[in-house]
């Protein structure tokens, strides 16, 4: 029997492979409209339990978050982004990252090991898969997607704007995707550069 609030159920093949293909589908999307720089940082929230259908934070499933996990890491990789994995409300949606990434953003390091039903199993994958985890409270992400309304807000970088993706879900999660844009200062005389819009 499965821990209270874990999936109790293997999930079919072929739907992992769907999550899996939907993540891989949606990250592509993203990037191609944001037009993220290499280096920049992806952000993902990501409720294993909303995309099987269930309640977030009710139904963790570990195998759908790696499933996740490798479509969205396959596509970021491509494009030279790194991956930054939002941890559950239960860790104070402390970010899993590499350390390659906590030294070049100077962020400082936090100690705890996600767990899935304390961070969530994506950052809990996250923490396993990455070559040198690292748990960080904070970070400016470039470009984000949010799966199963997970609040990534305070991991993006200022201004965040909304892209619309060709899907709107992942399994059965919502999903919402944003990039960020360097802010306007100047006022009506001001002129911009119509690059960074």
């Amino acid at each position: 029997m499965a821990a209270k609030g874990m999936a109790d159920r293997k999930m079919e093949d072929s739907f992992l492979l769907k999550v899996r293909e939907e993540a891989a589908e949606i990250t592509r999307d993203l990037i191609v409209q944001a037009k993220p720089e290499k280096g920049d940082i992806l952000i993902v929230g990501c409720s294993s339990s909303e995309v099987v259908g269930e309640r977030i934070g009710t139904f963790s499933s570990v195998e759908t978050a790696q499933a996740v996990f490798e479509g969205i890491l396959g596509v970021a990789s491509e494009y030279g982004l790194f991956l930054a994995a939002q941890c559950c409300e239960h860790l104070n949606r402390a970010v899993i990252v590499e350390k390659e990434i906590a030294r070049r953003e100077h962020l400082t390091r936090v100690n705890v090991i996600p767990q899935p039903k304390a961070g969530g199993s994506f950052g809990t994958t996250a923490f396993e898969r990455f070559k040198e985890p690292v748990v960080v409270e904070h970070i400016k992400a470039q470009l984000g997607i949010d799966i199963g309304d997970t609040l990534i807000g305070m991991h993006l970088d200022e201004v965040a704007v909304p892209v619309r993706t060709q899907h709107k879900q992942i399994g059965n999660a919502h999903v919402v995707c944003a990039r960020t844009r360097a802010k306007f200062v100047g006022g009506s005389r001001a002129v911009y550069d119509e690059a960074l819009l």
